[in-house]
């Protein structure tokens, strides 16, 4: 039984300025292109008044290695030799997943499905907000550059899109939800959500459902991708996510998968306007990973 995810944004909404307003990126003016091997989906954003879900032809789901070295996930910088194989290898990941509804299918976010994922987002980040829907456009602007931000952290740093098929010959594969997935040092968010993880240890965020696709499993299954592609890409086995205090179903989801409670904000941070919430963490087990040496110290960009 799926639960509902709320978000969990790790930029608070009252720093978003201080961190982007030198971008003056105009995100009303961007269309949707959803790139698939064969296929492409133009749809404007802007006009978009309620969650709509992305289809994707199913044949076109899980591309082969071949395709994923043609096109490799882009972070916009000079990367050392180590990080050319962790994005290769993040480029390459597949998490799938039968489902009692129908099936699911998760991977790393390619450059060109960023805008339905910053909407995505947005909308659920303002329904967990309680903000009007008028909002949800700027936050789709803060959200996107926040996200052109995060991807030039890859590979120590990843976003993950689950995509869904219900089950019937008829049915469409849509996206369903997202997660945000920190590896090491290098991919700690600068300002991180209080209490405050250790920032060389693998960290959880930003996981949403999409609202028509809840409590069909997806949120456990978009958190078991993230720990599967933490083991592969990471030495540190300790494992942080924050959760609101107010949010039962995913702190009761997140417990059953094994997280501890280990801080809780404090009651003052309610004078800036934000949810209470608990720092968790869970140990995972051992696992021989390719990449064994942690390069936060060692690598530098070329």
């Amino acid at each position: 039984m799926a639960t509902a995810i709320s978000l969990s944004f790790s930029l608070d909404p009252q720093s978003f300025h201080h961190h982007f307003h030198h971008n003056k990126t105009n995100f009303n003016s961007h269309k949707v292109s959803i790139f698939t091997p064969k296929y492409t989906y133009p749809f404007d954003i802007s006009s978009r008044s309620h969650t709509s879900n992305l289809i994707i032809p199913l044949s076109t789901s899980q591309p082969s290695s071949s395709s994923s070295v043609q096109t490799p996930l882009q972070t916009g910088r000079f990367l050392t030799n180590q990080e050319l194989e962790k994005l290769e290898s993040l480029g390459k990941y597949r998490y799938f997943q039968e489902l009692e509804s129908g099936s699911l299918w998760i991977r790393v976010m390619r450059e060109e499905e960023m805008d339905v994922t910053v909407w995505l987002l947005a909308e659920s980040f303002a329904e967990s907000m309680l903000m009007p829907k008028g909002y949800v456009k700027f936050l789709a602007y803060l959200v996107k550059q926040y996200m052109i931000e995060r991807r030039t952290m890859m590979p120590h740093a990843a976003t993950l899109l689950g995509f869904y098929k219900e089950n019937g010959e008829d049915k469409d594969l849509q996206l369903a939800g997202t997660v945000e997935v920190c590896f090491d040092k290098r991919g700690a968010n600068a300002n991180p959500p209080t209490p405050t993880p250790p920032k060389n240890s693998p960290y959880i965020c930003n996981m949403t459902v999409d609202k028509l696709l809840r409590r069909r499993g997806i949120g456990w299954h978009l958190l078991k991708a993230s720990e599967e592609l933490i083991s592969q890409m990471s030495s540190p086995r300790e494992v942080y996510l924050h959760c609101r205090m107010i949010d039962t179903a995913p702190l009761n989801m997140y417990k059953r998968a094994g997280y501890t409670i280990v801080g809780t904000d404090n009651i003052l941070i309610l004078l800036t306007l934000q949810r209470r919430k608990h720092l968790m963490c869970k140990v995972l087990p051992e696992s021989e990973s390719p990449f064994e040496v942690d390069e936060c110290t060692s690598s530098v960009d070329t």
